[in-house]
């Protein structure tokens, strides 16, 4: 029995989207956005642009481990007719 594309699509992202708000508040309760900008010279970004682009960064990261697992996951036989 095949999972329909769009189950698939919708378990990535949800999955990935709940790893990166946990990990978005790892992060930033341990390091201060002010401390990663400003050595990089961007001391005039809010912490509210830092927070969202660390967040989206992250979700990216996950939603790229979750998209490997779907693509390991499928059975040899679609992936090597011949097997």
């Amino acid at each position: 029995m095949s999972v329909p594309l769009v189950q698939r699509v919708v378990a990535v992202l949800w999955s990935s989207f709940l790893v990166a708000g946990v990990a978005t508040i790892l992060v930033f309760a341990t390091f201060d956005p002010h401390d990663l900008t400003d050595p990089l010279g961007f001391s005039d970004v809010s912490r509210m642009t830092v927070y969202s682009i660390g967040f989206f960064l992250i979700w990216i990261v996950a939603l790229l481990s979750s998209l490997l697992t779907v693509y390991f996951m499928r059975p040899v036989g679609s992936v090597n007719p011949g097997k």
